[in-house]
This record gives structure tokens, sequence and C-alpha cells, in this order.
């Protein structure tokens, strides 16, 4: 009966924990693209490098890491304004400056396609 028990608890819960792990995956990949892009991020007004811009909000993501659950999350609650300011981050690629948030976003909806992980969706 315990080996029983023991399959049953394994069934169920596997497919949460590999949710999970993807999830963390596309956060790790925003993380790393950001760090090698080659826009500039604007935050409060002072623009910053890729990597010092990637290295920041990895800060701001391991201080909340049990909060947020998706890189959807991530990208609304960690990458797309200052939690202090709440002015929204902006990044300026190719000389046209867009939101952070919508960057983002894209390409989220881009990895997702490319690692077959477009039915992951995210708490909005």
């Amino acid at each position: 009966m315990k080996y029983l028990l023991f399959i049953f608890f394994l069934c169920f819960s596997f497919p949460g924990n590999f949710t999970f792990a993807a999830e963390n995956e596309e956060i790790e990949y925003l993380l790393s693209y950001i760090a090698v892009s080659d826009c500039i991020f604007i935050r409060n007004g002072t623009e910053h490098p890729p990597k010092e811009a990637s290295e920041h909000l990895e800060m701001k993501y391991n201080h909340v890491k049990k909060r947020i659950k998706t890189a959807d999350v991530f990208i609304k609650k960690i990458a797309s304004k200052s939690s202090i300011t709440r002015k929204k981050y902006q990044v300026l690629c190719k000389g046209e400056k867009f939101p952070t948030e919508q960057w983002l976003e894209q390409a989220l909806a881009s990895y997702r396609i490319s690692a077959g992980h477009q039915e992951l969706k995210g708490e909005k």
C-alpha cells in the first residue's frame, strides 16, 4: 500500500516540478537575453549597459523569487519598472526606445515558440 501511495505521489508531483523548471528556465533565458543584447537600458532616467541591467534585475528577482512563479510575472513585476520610483524601464535599441516590458514580452514569445513552450501562460 505504501508503494502505491508513493507512485501516486510521484505521478502528481512531477508535472508541477517540470512546469516550475520550465518557468525558471524562461526567467534565466530573459536574464541572459538582456545581458548579451546590444541595447542600452534606461532605469530612472539613467542609462545602463546590458550586463549591468541584467545583474540589477537578477538581484531584484533573487529578493522575491518565491513570489515570482512565471516569466510573465517576472516581466510585469520585476523587469518593467522600478520598485521604488515606479518609473517604467526602457531600452534603447538601434536608435529606438521601447518599454522594457514590451521588448521582453516579444523575446519571451519568440523563445517559447522556438523552445516549444508556447502552451505556458503566466499569471497576469
